[in-house]
């Protein structure tokens, strides 16, 4: 007996084991992890039909009207079009866009429950079982209801923290591949340089070697080492090459720029993001370069971006950005513009345009346009899958996400980001910080002093879940013992609301005024909601002063002879000369999120000493505009030897110049030393200085280290920036802040556009803004 039940745990083990082989056998080689990720690649792809292979190429925005009108007829259309039901003849789809922001309005279990299912039905119910690439906005945090808010664009520049914002984008990450989501996009890296532009309100800076810096720290923030890691998703960088200098400042304007402007100004944030930190996502500018639109250019789409800068993830285009190249006027439909866009480089259509689905798979039957050249975006959508991890764990833990999402340490960090990214304009007298003690009765004004969706920018939720601290319960929550009343004055834009008279008689009567004013936000709530706003994307402005009454309202609360405080909220740069002459303490907070009324209340009160710096000029009017502070040395020239004033009607200096920003406390900048006076053309020397807190108060200083390159082959800029470090200090304490100045910070591109590092002096200058120089020097490059 006991030989027999041997022999059939043999037998037994010999057929399992055989079943097993067998098993193995019959398994795709595509759905064997142990694979390298080239062959899953090549196995899948030469499974593919001509309609899967189309389908995995679309990654819709959930708003796009094909997909559904209503929300309950969205989340069936998506349904079906992960399941390849929805077009005839186009296979399984291989995302979605903005889906969760746009119908899943409920909270982190909703969106991660729904989101699982439909990767249930893409890995069960369809005939390859190919996973969805999900898509969201995390411009200033996870775009979708629950995701912490952090401060947006010029607000985030304003820091000059690196350290936090690695911080402010994995916290994002994290909260985004908690809830089921793979790529974050709109991180936008491009410079500031016309503020009339709505949606520069989502970049961070007018500096290229700042914009480069943050993107290559964003990447790695968002990425890490391993972008499969449950904690990280891909970095989508926009909008390549830029659309910051459109003619007009109008949105999707033509860049009208040489292709010296290109390397030297908008190149430099995508080779760091890219080339140095390894970005697998960018998003396909609207406009045209140089007059060929960037969704039909594959200059800029695959020799500069692949080709130099060695980019191995996807390309998506914008939204509605196939139509780009009709409307451009280099094709006469949307079947043209498809294939020009393919061949382009675009990889990814994420809105609902025939060019990229039913046209297309007729352009390639009909042979208009090789199936090598679908192969190679299907390639790159499938890659982006193996690489995240995707075939083999498609869902995600609905617990973890509750525990993730809007958790305290991420609204902790959306107050530091909030506090740092708050920039002092002007302080005279020392007006500012207020004492509580002794301050017992505050008007408080303006249409943004109690206005919570004006905090939060564009590229916020449109269904915000979390309470949003104002300006107005800032004050109150630090200052319970202060009387403050409140009367909002007049609307952002438009005269319907006018309570000037009232605001006057209000001021007479309080110790101090401080009065929100600024700019506002559209945000839909439904698709027949009017588009009102003064900034963000698709707002664009001709002029940029303050808008409606709220230039009368100031003025009125000023002429009671208060004291008065004046706060903006605001995406772009504003021309104010007249806060600038009248009011005595001016305070510039951008769009700082969720937490931006308590840190403000923070500043004012000198619970916090501001810190912010400015990451982008502000223009005296707009009739200066360019304003960068990086101009050419021509500007510079006409300015100090022109025939009479520069401008014959205007004070050609800007309000506020590039790295300015004041504190409650001062510092010392001395003894200035290199280590290498003279260095070769491949040399490299670190300069050091001392910097002394010499106040009363801690505080942080944002040390910047400018060069000039004093004669070169081409105009350089009379500034450019190379070098920042933000520095905490207490009182009476000292350190020594080092930089350090190779060939990356030297070079140029010459009359031949090489780029070379070339012999001759460089001034080099280190201060507390790009006017405020406080020590100087030569470096000799031999």
């Amino acid at each position: 007996m006991k030989s027999q039940h041997v022999a059939e745990i043999i037998i037994i083990f010999l057929m399992t084991t055989i079943f097993a082989h067998e098993q193995k056998m019959e398994q795709p080689l595509y759905r064997d992890p142990t694979q390298p990720i080239e062959s899953r690649i090549s196995d899948l792809l030469g499974r593919m039909s001509l309609e899967e292979k189309v389908g995995q190429i679309n990654m819709p925005c959930v708003y796009e009207s094909g997909l559904g009108r209503s929300i309950e007829a969205k989340k069936q259309g998506v349904k079906e079009f992960a399941a390849g039901t929805l077009l005839k003849g186009l296979g399984p789809g291989g995302g979605f866009f903005t889906l969760p922001n746009t119908i899943l309005h409920q909270g982190t279990k909703q969106q991660v429950d729904f989101i699982n299912e439909l990767q249930r039905i893409a890995t069960e119910e369809t005939r390859l079982g190919i996973p969805l690439l999900m898509t969201e906005e995390g411009t200033h945090g996870l775009m979708c209801s629950g995701g912490t808010i952090f401060p947006e664009g010029p607000a985030l520049g304003a820091t000059f923290n690196l350290d936090l914002i690695s911080r402010i984008y994995a916290a994002t990450a994290r909260e985004a591949r908690a809830i089921g989501v793979h790529q974050i996009f709109t991180l936008v890296v491009e410079p500031i340089r016309d503020p009339r532009l709505g949606r520069n309100q989502e970049a961070y800076s007018e500096d290229p070697y700042q914009c480069a810096r943050y993107a290559e720290t964003i990447v790695r923030a968002v990425q890490g080492e391993n972008v499969s890691a449950q904690d990280k998703c891909v970095a989508g960088l926009c909008h390549y090459p830029g659309q910051s200098e459109p003619v007009s400042g109008l949105e999707r304007g033509a860049m009208n720029i040489s292709e010296r402007t290109l390397r030297t100004v908008f190149l430099p944030s995508w080779e760091a993001g890219i080339k140095q930190a390894g970005a697998l996502g960018v998003m396909a500018t609207y406009p045209s370069i140089d007059g060929v639109p960037a969704h039909a250019s594959s200059w800029i789409l695959t020799d500069i971006l692949r080709g130099e800068f060695g980019f191995e993830g996807l390309v998506l285009c914008e939204g509605g950005g196939i139509e780009t190249v009709i409307y451009q006027g280099l094709a006469p439909d949307m079947k043209k513009a498809g294939q020009i866009a393919l061949k382009a480089g675009v990889d990814v259509g994420i809105s609902y345009e025939t060019g990229y689905m039913l046209d297309l798979i007729e352009s390639v039957s009909e042979g208009a346009i090789p199936e090598a050249l679908l192969d190679r975006a299907v390639s790159r959508v499938l890659r982006q899958k193996f690489r995240l991890g995707l075939f083999e764990h498609p869902h995600v833990d609905p617990e973890r996400a509750r525990n993730i999402v809007h958790n305290r340490e991420h609204q902790v960090l959306a107050l530091e980001a909030a506090r740092e990214s708050i920039v002092l304009l002007k302080n005279d007298n020392n007006l500012l910080p207020l004492d509580k003690n002794e301050i017992k009765s505050i008007a408080l004004f303006g249409p943004n002093a109690d206005d919570d969706k004006n905090q939060l920018g564009d590229y916020t939720a449109i269904n915000v879940l979390q309470d949003i601290i104002t300006v107005r319960e800032g004050i109150q929550h630090i200052a319970p013992h202060c009387r403050v009343t409140y009367v909002k004055g007049c609307n952002v834009i438009g005269d319907k609301l006018n309570e000037t008279d009232q605001a006057r008689e209000i001021a007479e009567k309080a110790d101090v005024a401080i009065v929100v004013l600024g700019e506002n936000e559209w945000r839909a709530r439904d698709a027949n909601e009017t588009r009102v706003g003064s900034s963000g994307e698709g707002f664009d402005a001709a002029t940029l002063e303050l808008t409606g009454l709220q230039q009368k309202l100031l003025e009125a609360v000023v002429a009671s002879g208060t004291p008065t405080i004046v706060i903006l909220i605001n995406g772009r740069p504003l021309a104010t000369p007249w806060i600038v002459e009248h009011v005595p303490a001016f305070i510039e907070t951008w769009i700082p999120g969720e937490m931006g009324g308590q840190a403000i209340a923070e500043v004012i009160f000198g619970h916090v000493n501001p810190s912010g710096k400015l990451s982008v000029t502000i223009p005296r009017h707009v009739g200066q505009l360019p304003v960068y502070y990086n101009y050419p040395k021509s500007k510079r020239h006409w300015l100090e030897n022109g025939w009479g004033i520069a401008y014959a009607d205007l004070d050609p200096r800007p309000l506020y110049p590039f790295g300015h920003g004041l504190s409650y406390t001062t510092f010392v900048y001395s003894h200035l030393s290199f280590d290498k006076k003279e260095i070769g053309r491949g040399g490299t020397t670190h300069i050091s200085f001392d910097l002394k807190n010499t106040g009363e108060r801690v505080g942080k200083e944002t040390v910047q280290l400018y060069i000039e390159d004093l004669i070169a082959s081409v105009e350089t800029p009379v500034l450019q920036l190379r070098g920042f470090q933000k520095v905490e200090l207490q009182p009476g304490e000292s350190t020594t802040v080092t930089f350090q100045l190779g060939p990356q910070h030297l070079e140029l591109y010459n009359q031949h556009l090489d780029r070379v590092v070339e012999p001759g002096d460089f001034r080099v200058l280190i201060g507390a803004s790009s006017t405020d120089i406080r020590l100087r020097d030569r470096l000799v490059v031999r």
